[in-house]
């Protein structure tokens, strides 16, 4: 059987939808103030050997993942997973999210949490009928957070053990000003209280600007030892990537991140374990 190769996180956007609120048109931003769409990834993809990725939404708003879920479609398209939106406060959440998982190629979704102002919003009470339903058809939860709602997402991720999870970019460790506590202990205590897979993606953009794969090694290297090989699967976070990067840099850089691992290893992080996780066929 041959080697799958999954980007486990990528996006495609057009601004002109107008529901991406965090998606300004400022110089921070400007690079990938425009639209990305599978015509722009697929020779990326290519020279990098990859034969899958998992389409995630990078706005909250249902049309968004309509907008998804109609690329995958393509038979043409790369895409095998994707990863949508609802309001899971909402009080018809099951219903919708019943409707949505009607959809073959949706397999999880994701609040944005790094955009809510409380920090503990995932434990509210009136997310428990949404995550029942998730829970009973089979859904996954992507935990798009940052260092300060890891101890959220822990106790979270304890009172729901049977929902599969993944952080999304490794909670964003502040890699640029060095901080590597107190997240260092948080994604520790996290990885080992609890079942939570987590996504290898979004390194190089927390890192600044020129960043090596030597900047970004010890927090690998942390992910590695306390996640194993088994619960972590590599992402690109494209077109995000750009602010940081090309594709091919962030692709050559992981894998001299993973040198260290067996080749079993390497391939469970490139791959195996996000067809797994996303039930990629």
């Amino acid at each position: 059987m041959s080697v799958v190769r999954v980007d486990a996180h990528q996006h495609y956007w057009s601004p002109a939808h107008g529901d991406y609120g965090w998606l300004r048109d400022t110089p921070e931003l400007h690079a990938i103030h425009r639209d990305f769409g599978p015509q722009d990834l697929a020779p990326l993809l290519d020279d990098a050997g990859i034969d899958a990725t998992v389409l995630v939404q990078a706005a909250p708003s249902e049309a968004e993942t309509a907008r998804l879920l109609s690329i995958a479609a393509d038979p043409a398209s790369s895409v095998r997973a994707v990863v949508g939106w609802t309001d899971l406060a909402a009080n018809d959440a099951p219903r919708r999210i019943s409707r949505l998982a009607q959809e073959p190629l949706l397999r999880g979704l994701r609040p944005m949490l790094q955009d809510l102002p409380d920090p503990e919003w995932i434990l509210d009470p009136r997310l428990e009928p949404a995550i029942r339903t998730m829970t009973e058809l089979g859904l996954c939860l992507d935990l798009l957070i940052k260092p300060h709602q890891i101890d959220a997402a822990t106790k979270f991720a304890l009172r729901h053990p049977f929902l599969p999870m993944v952080i999304d970019h490794a909670a964003k460790p502040d890699i640029a000003n060095g901080q590597f506590e107190p997240w260092a202990s948080q994604i520790a205590t996290f990885a080992q209280s609890t079942r939570v897979s987590c996504k290898l993606s979004g390194l190089a953009t927390e890192a600044g600007d020129d960043w090596n794969a030597a900047a970004l090694q010890p927090y690998v290297d942390h992910l590695i030892s306390h996640f194993g090989p088994l619960r972590l699967m590599w992402g690109s976070d494209w077109p995000v990537l750009n602010l940081a990067g090309s594709y091919s840099q962030w692709h050559a850089a992981s894998s001299e991140l993973l040198a260290g691992l067996s080749p079993l290893e390497q391939e469970q992080i490139m791959g195996t374990n996000a067809a797994t996780f996303y039930g990629i066929k």
